[in-house]
Formats: structure tokens, C-alpha cells, sequence
């Protein structure tokens, strides 16, 4: 009752992750991000990037590179799941044979 975030399977324990590791997530991408930009900026500067190859890095890369990050601060902080993790759902029926 009181350990629902808790979820024993085998041997092993798992904690879900909280609050703290959702700070550390935001923190993490605005990081990565303020990072990426000043990257592509410093770039740009010292002449390595030409206009339009800055914004192909802008527009295609930049996502992709947020992506990554956001998938490597995900299992690094615990948010990783796999199909373990999943539980089936299941509805009510009213007294008239539907679902709630």
C-alpha cells in the first residue's frame, strides 16, 4: 500500500525516479542545449561553419543531437523502461454493460 513506488521483481528492487531526477532532466537539456547552440555558434565565428551549412545544422542535426541527449539522460537518471515494465489495463463495466 504504502510502497507503490516500489516494484520488486526477483531479487532486484527498482525505484521509480523523482522529483530530483526530473530537475536533473530539465537541467540536463537546457545544458545540452545552451551547449549545442554555443558550439554551432563558435562555429560559425571562427569561419568553420559557412551560413548555410549552420542552418542545415540548425534545422536537421540540432533535433537529432537533443534527441540523443534526452535518451542518454533518460537512462542514465533511471526513466529507461521495457516491456517488463508494462501492466495490463483494465475497465469497469456500468450496470449497463459499458465501460467506464
Amino acid at each position: 500500500m504504502g510502497f507503490s513506488h516500489i516494484n520488486c521483481r526477483m531479487d532486484t528492487i527498482h525505484l521509480s525516479p523523482g522529483p530530483a531526477a526530473a530537475q536533473a532532466f530539465r537541467l540536463g537539456i537546457v545544458a545540452s542545449a545552451v551547449g549545442g547552440l554555443g558550439g554551432i555558434a563558435t562555429l560559425y565565428c571562427l569561419g568553420v561553419l559557412t551560413p548555410l551549412f549552420a542552418g542545415y545544422v540548425l534545422i536537421l542535426l540540432f533535433p537529432v543531437y537533443l534527441v540523443f541527449a534526452a535518451t542518454a539522460l533518460s537512462v542514465w537518471l533511471g526513466y529507461n523502461k521495457d516491456a517488463t515494465s508494462l501492466r495490463p489495463v483494465y475497465r469497469k463495466k456500468d450496470s449497463s454493460g459499458r465501460f467506464e
